[in-house]
């Protein structure tokens, strides 16, 4: 059991915060694999290979192409073709598809929340999949139980 699975299993008043350190890109990017790879295997499935990247925050080209003011309003990203705009035929060239969490701001946000760091990388995957694959609110909702 590794330092990090010991300290969850203790209560709060028992964790000692004194040698933490905030997670690094390398850090979240496990976690955002690990969160993925505990998501319902049909969910798995449906969306197929898929990476995770790791960012401090996102692009200014992303900011002005969603017309986002703030760096620390995006906790995560989207990109490549969504279920409903796939062709039967994958096309030459085309890259699997990506989701980015921005480390920055996921950070930000749960530091100011009472949820677990794992809690919210698992509710930024779902979201960004759900979204690009037309999943409505309750759907993902049911897929974040299932993953709990």
């Amino acid at each position: 059991m590794n330092r990090q699975t010991r300290a969850r299993r203790q209560p709060p008043e028992a964790r000692s915060w004194a040698d933490a350190e905030a997670p690094t890109l390398d850090d979240l990017e496990r976690l955002g694999r690990e969160a993925f790879d505990a998501l319902p295997e049909d969910f798995r499935r449906r969306v197929g290979e898929i990476r995770i990247g790791v960012a401090e925050f996102p692009g200014d080209d992303v900011l002005a192409d969603l017309g986002v003011e703030s760096e620390f309003d995006i906790l995560g990203l989207f990109q490549g073709v969504g279920l409903a705009h796939a062709s039967a035929v994958p096309e030459t060239g085309s890259l699997p598809n990506l989701i980015w969490l921005y480390r920055r701001p996921i950070l930000d946000y749960w530091a100011e929340h009472e949820e677990t760091l794992g809690g919210i990388v698992t509710h930024v995957l779902v979201h960004e999949i759900g979204h690009h694959f037309g999943l409505s609110d309750e759907d993902m909702e049911a897929i974040e139980a299932a993953a709990d």
